[in-house]
């Protein structure tokens, strides 16, 4: 068989195992050690995989992952999500729709100290949702306005896509995290001013609460400066020199811990859940990772990296009709994959194209992240949408997704801004 041939039917199984729920990690990992084999030999493809899980597993970069999973299932279960809500709300919860204003604003926060879009969804679905619904919130629009939320984790600091991208690129994940900062802040404001023009189109639909005076809103804010404390403490050490971002994991997992402890929102059995929480994400965060590095192995025998890169070179579309292409395919990939695996799986093919036309990979990073955040709330998979069904079961997903439906426009439009205008990604990593 030629290399060409072993590739195509590699991705068509690959594609096929997926199909049949078999775990991405494990699919891509057969794969990957199969068509090794086929072209190398048998016995190499099979030293492989324990060479490779060895190394994943040992790698002090590769800390970083669990470390920041530990954090952010210290801080979930810890409740400062509710604190972070209720002091959001206490500010602008009076505005129209000022419960899903409120909530954007606490998801951006949560997401800010805990990295994980499914855990900001899950969290703010047993917090947020019964607060809207108290106030005849539509069903679809409360749902929606969490799963829209959630996707915050996976551009603010410390995003774990953002970690795993810098990792597969060898980009410095510092400059990573604060290229995702402007854009995080303007996806908070979008999605405020889109909730806005819904309460404006829809006055009936969005109720206003109670204005809080000054009193009620400086004693909300006393409750979340352990949050606040954590997220300076933890970034301001990375950016100041004092931490690795390795180091930065194991502080902000230990912050967490001690400051849960000191407040009293962690016994034994809430740490225990958090130790269990963490070890299970980054078991399978690790699973994707072996099994991606098994398939790279496999895609570099048979060069295609380089094949892709010289093809869409060939189209004569320009750098910027490729790269339409390249976030197309991620669209479409995002509406049947889990997020971090097709990450790992794509990247190391497309990276090489990206360099070839010029493009900043620092920016890239954020595209990338933007359209996994649109996976993470289209049909038909939806990551978000399936966690918050999964909290609040009478929800149905057509209903989620109708709910969801305003913000996925407003994505499009962000995206937009971000490829027109890369200053936007670029400015604050160009002044560290």
């Amino acid at each position: 068989m030629t290399q060409n041939l072993v590739a195509v039917s590699g991705f068509v199984l690959l594609f096929a195992l997926m199909l049949l729920r078999v775990p991405v990690g494990m699919a891509m990992g057969l794969v990957g050690v199969t068509g090794f084999g086929l072209l190398a030999g048998f016995g190499p493809a099979l030293k492989l995989i324990g060479q490779t899980s060895m190394r994943t597993v040992t790698d002090y970069t590769f800390g970083v992952i669990p470390m920041f999973l530990l954090m952010g299932a210290f801080v979930t279960n810890s409740g400062m999500s509710r604190e972070l809500f209720r002091a959001a709300n206490t500010f602008i919860g009076h505005l129209r729709g000022g419960l899903g204003l409120a909530t954007i604003v606490a998801s951006a926060g949560f997401a800010a100290i805990s990295g994980s879009s499914v855990a900001t969804a899950a969290t703010f679905s047993t917090v947020a949702y019964p607060e809207m619904r108290r106030f005849n919130y539509p069903q679809s629009f409360a749902a929606g306005t969490i799963a829209a939320g959630g996707t915050l984790g996976a551009m603010f600091p410390p995003s774990t896509v953002l970690v795993v991208y810098g990792i597969l690129t060898e980009q410095d994940i510092s400059r990573l995290f604060m290229a995702g900062i402007v854009p995080g802040i303007l996806a908070v404001l979008m999605y405020m001013i889109t909730i806005i023009i819904i309460g404006r189109l829809r006055p009936d639909m969005l109720s206003a609460g109670q204005r809080s005076n000054w009193n009620e809103r400086l004693h909300a804010l006393k409750d979340v400066w352990a949050p606040l404390l954590l997220f300076f403490f933890v970034i301001g050490g990375l950016y100041g020199g004092l931490f690795t971002p390795t180091e930065a994991g194991g502080v902000g997992a230990g912050g967490a811990f001690i400051i849960g402890l000191l407040r009293g929102k962690l016994d034994r059995q809430k740490i225990l859940t958090s130790l269990l929480q963490a070890t299970r994400t980054a078991a399978a965060v690790f699973t994707i990772l072996i099994g991606a590095l098994l398939f790279g192995y496999f895609l570099t025998i048979t060069g295609t990296p380089q094949k892709v890169t010289a093809f869409l070179g060939g189209l004569g579309i320009g750098p910027y009709g490729v790269l339409l292409l390249i976030i197309l395919m991620y669209l479409v990939l995002g509406c049947i994959m889990d997020a971090m695996a097709m990450v790992i799986l794509t990247v190391p093919i497309v990276y090489p194209v990206i360099l070839a036309l010029g493009f900043d990979p620092i920016w890239f990073a954020v595209i990338v992240v933007m359209t996994v955040e649109l996976g993470l709330i289209s049909p038909p998979v939806g990551m978000n949408v399936f966690v918050i069904k999964s909290v609040v079961p009478e929800l149905s997903f057509a209903r989620i997704f109708r709910g969801v439906a305003p913000f996925i426009v407003t994505d499009v439009i962000r995206l937009a801004l971000l490829i027109a205008f890369p200053v936007i990604v670029t400015w604050l990593p160009s002044h560290l």
